[in-house]
């Protein structure tokens, strides 16, 4: 059920959007329907039936920070595949090293010269020195937690309540009233129960992450400096400091992962606010939409596991893959590092992410709503609550689906496309102040018919 006040309004206002959807998106229906006989509810990845209407949007072409579909429709897209395409849809540079390699071989187990070359660029960026290549953050987080109990000896895992890591086990996971770790509502076929793998604690609580670390059992954090997947929820002053702090003094190793907070700068949170973790995860954006993670540790901590390693067994430890590192997207690395996420483009990123959330706050002010926006860099997002959460409980107590639906519905109807199960926006390098506007426009339309 909807906690806006006004159910029927809203309803109404809900159908108008899908009437309208259906009007002017007739070929994406019937590609649909097509769909509906190979594929479960016919989308080629589950969740994408959550998208608002009746069924998802086709594409017919991408580039740069707008997209059009089967329809003839153009999108300024404010989604850019939930930070795989933050460097804006096939960009110049990045597209000319792919074509380049794909002529040369896609896929080889053997190193290239631009791993190096992005491997380096990484180091000097988030002053972690050594890396290694994956094709998901997933599976570059799964790999430095694996390495994390190998070499501590420990079992659990730290993470944050409502936190987002991809399809790592470990963190699908929450505290219950009590305080007690659970598995996740809706958690498909967990293969244990969490509370012999895991250990939950809110962010922003220093105390419970003592506790936690203090139990001897914890291996490894692992923490988004900033949670993003449940709304924007930013780090109090000290907390991550304090949270390296307790790492050092109770021998856990501290991942960050940087998938979605990249969108700080060049060196995401971790190099802006000088903060010093063991290890970085990063995925999604570095490729250019071409499949590509990858983890950063430091010196001391990739010595302890290149020490501690067999090379006999290494290939079967349960680290790795044959498809990691592969010249493809090694060369897609490459050059979106090093020629598309400039210095440059960040800061014009982020200045556009100011005007963003500059606008959507002066229209919540306008119109007397309770809700606040967030920004992380380029990543802005308002949340329905009249403060800014502390922690993911708050932020999760505050989501309203179905309003969130109708607000995404009315942006898609108008040509805007923000991230789905969210109200989130990014802005790409390709991002120009009239799309900033158009978003403005939909958001100040959206809520006079909500709240006049």
């Amino acid at each position: 059920m909807t906690s806006f006040s006004d159910s029927a309004r809203l309803k109404k206002l809900f159908d108008e959007e899908v009437n309208l959807f259906v009007r002017q998106n007739p070929e994406s229906k019937k590609l649909h329907d097509k769909a509906a006989g190979p594929m479960m509810n016919g989308v080629p990845m589950s969740w994408m039936a959550k998208w608002p209407g009746p069924y998802p949007v086709y594409v017919k072409s991408a580039k740069g920070a707008h997209f059009s579909d089967v329809d003839g429709n153009d999108y300024v897209d404010f989604c850019l595949g939930d930070t795989g395409a933050m460097v804006g849809h096939s960009p110049d540079a990045s597209i000319a090293a792919i074509k380049n390699q794909l002529e040369k071989g896609i896929t080889l187990m053997l190193p290239t010269e631009d791993a190096a070359i992005a491997a380096q660029s990484l180091a000097d960026r988030f002053g972690v020195e050594k890396w290694q290549f994956t094709l998901t953050a997933t599976d570059a987080n799964r790999h430095i937690i694996r390495y994390a109990r190998h070499i501590t000896g420990r079992k659990k895992i730290l993470i944050h309540d409502y936190c987002y890591h991809g399809t790592v086990d470990e963190t699908f996971a929450n505290l219950d009233e009590q305080g007690n770790t659970v598995s996740r509502v809706n958690n498909i076929g967990a293969p244990v129960d969490p509370k012999e793998t895991t250990w939950v604690v809110p962010f922003n609580d220093l105390a419970a992450a003592e506790k936690a670390f203090a139990s001897g059992e914890i291996a490894a954090a692992l923490i988004e400096p900033a949670m993003t997947n449940i709304g924007i929820v930013l780090p109090e002053p000290g907390y991550l400091e304090g949270l390296r702090t307790l790492a050092t003094k109770y021998g856990v190793i501290l991942i960050h992962d940087e998938t979605h907070t990249l969108s700080e700068g060049v060196g995401g949170m971790t190099r802006r606010r000088n903060l010093k973790p063991d290890a970085v995860v990063l995925g999604k954006t570095i490729g250019a939409g071409i499949p590509a993670g990858a983890f950063g540790m430091t010196k001391e901590l990739s010595a302890r596991i290149s020490g501690s390693l067999n090379l006999e067994h290494i290939d079967v430890g349960g680290v790795g893959g044959t498809l990691a590192g592969n010249a493809l997207s090694m060369a897609a690395v490459r050059a979106t590092l090093t020629e598309v996420l400039t210095e440059e483009a960040f800061a014009r990123m982020e200045d556009l992410c100011t005007v963003w959330t500059k606008d959507v706050q002066e229209i919540i002010d306008e119109y007397q709503i309770p809700w606040q926006v967030s920004q992380l860099g380029c990543r802005a997002e308002y949340s329905f609550r009249a403060t800014a959460p502390r922690t993911g409980k708050e932020a999760a107590d505050a989501d309203d689906f179905e309003l969130q639906q109708y607000l995404h519905l009315h942006a898609l109807n108008r040509g805007i496309l923000m991230t789905p199960f969210h109200n989130m926006a990014l802005i790409s390098p390709a991002t120009t102040l009239e799309d900033v506007k158009r978003h403005t426009e939909h958001f100040r339309d959206a809520a006079k018919a909500l709240f006049t």
